[in-house]
């Protein structure tokens, strides 16, 4: 990616060529790659993939979240959802309960079983970003913060700002 003035180059962040570009959308794809593989690898045996993992994520980052809700937040299809939780709550690793204002909803919560692989499969993440964010320094952390928030829509901007406050 391009330098700023500031940093020893003289490339402003403004006028980034499309090489630039293809350079930094490149180090996206391949950071995506090392991100996944950790939870990835510990998933391969269970027969579980990323839409279990994203699911188990957000239902312990909104205990008792609901069904609608955690449908919005992935942006996936009620019959693929219904699919993943389905496996999650059959293996014990979900619980759904009738929700106590509206009895139509159900309320997702984490088993303790579901708990401990949701556990493993965020310390493996966490290891790879603590190392990556201690190489690069606390600047660059926020920088990438920034710009990865700069990408959301809108949307989905508002539904991350929700959960960074403690929302569902």
């Amino acid at each position: 990616m391009a330098e700023t003035a500031g940093q020893g180059g003289s490339e402003s962040l403004l006028f980034l060529t499309d090489e630039q570009l293809r350079k930094g959308i490149e180090a996206m794809y391949f950071a995506y790659r090392g991100f996944t593989a950790d939870p990835d690898r510990i998933l391969e045996g269970m027969d579980y993939g990323r839409a279990h993992h994203r699911a188990l994520h957000f239902i312990h980052r909104s205990r008792g979240t609901t069904v609608n809700n955690l449908l919005a937040v992935l942006g996936v299809t009620k019959q693929s959802l219904n699919r993943v939780l389905r496996t999650l709550i059959d293996d014990g690793l979900v619980e759904a309960r009738v929700g106590r204002r509206d009895k139509r909803e159900r309320n997702l919560y984490l088993t303790e079983k579901g708990s401990a692989l949701e556990r493993d499969l965020t310390d493996a993440q966490q290891a790879r970003m603590r190392a990556a964010y201690r190489a690069v320094g606390p600047q660059a952390v926020q920088g990438f913060r920034q710009v990865l928030e700069a990408m959301m829509d809108p949307d989905l901007r508002r539904q991350y700002q929700r959960l960074k406050e403690g929302g569902a």
